[in-house]
């Protein structure tokens, strides 16, 4: 096993690739696949996808019959299970192997047809160019380190009219020094400056703890970053939501809605 010095010399992708992996075998909150209730649900026409905690605003996505959707870096057997219970023709994509195990079991257990495909939000290669309706991106583009190939990889991959559906911390969320005396006074001690950077910000101790507890590498994009990388690659922004944290883990979670959601299109021309 490597040191936190060597973490910075290995590929992002593949240590968080591992690190979802173990968090997936680990049953946490986003690696626990609907219940069968759920599917038949969808299938009747109740069906919620989810950004963020709460629902989606109207508008953004109510009908999915027929649509085809890429569930971008979303496996884990929540999101594309549901959409293709709805009628959509889902493929998701993920880097974890652990989380796209969950998607194949409910596709199994419930008669869905659901593709699956193991690879990198940053390299959608296998897609041809407008080959999708719509991309459905939950908050997970804080485990790449640059998120404008992102954006330019959903642009090409989706239909002209298509939309981009995606979700993301306000960068807020990673200014604060994580020490818990902090929290336990309720105190919120700016620390690191945005944009962030596990590998650039965190001080060695800290980053191997980190790798030692297993948990994955972040990255805190900036806003200019996350909406203005979207406008950059061409996009249109035609919905912003915010969202509270149900479970507060950082005292700024209690003072402002650190989930947030935009809804961007490529234009028809």
């Amino acid at each position: 096993m490597p040191d936190s010095s060597d973490i910075a010399k290995q590929d992002v992708f593949q240590y968080n690739q591992a690190a979802w992996d173990r968090q997936a075998a680990a049953s946490c909150e986003w690696s626990q696949p609907v219940d069968a209730a759920a599917i038949a649900a969808a299938r009747r026409g109740d069906w919620q996808a989810r950004l963020t905690p709460g629902p989606l605003p109207a508008g953004w996505l109510d009908q999915v019959l027929g649509l085809d959707i890429l569930c971008l870096a979303s496996g884990g057997g929540q999101q594309a299970p549901i959409l293709a219970a709805a009628g959509a023709r889902v493929t998701v994509l993920d880097a974890s192997a652990e989380q796209l195990a969950r998607d194949r079991m409910v596709a199994e257990r419930d008669g869905l047809n659901l593709r699956v495909e193991h690879g990198d939000m940053r390299d959608l290669s296998r897609f041809a160019d407008a080959g999708f309706d719509c991309v459905f991106h939950p908050i997970s583009n804080l485990y790449v380190p640059d998120v404008r190939p992102v954006w330019r990889e959903c642009f090409r991959v989706l239909r002209p009219g298509g939309r981009l559906l995606s979700s993301f911390y306000n960068p807020v969320a990673f200014v604060a020094d994580r020490d818990p005396q902090y929290a336990a006074l309720g105190l919120i001690r700016p620390r690191f400056a945005v944009p962030y950077s596990d590998l650039a910000d965190l001080e060695p101790e800290a980053l191997q703890r980190k790798r030692e507890g297993g948990e994955a590498l972040v990255f805190g994009h900036s806003l200019t970053q996350q909406i203005g990388g979207q406008t950059e690659a061409g996009f249109v922004i035609r919905g912003f939501h915010e969202d509270w944290q149900p479970r507060p883990r950082f005292v700024i979670d209690s003072y402002v809605p650190t989930f947030i959601a935009t809804w961007a299109q490529k234009p028809e021309w």
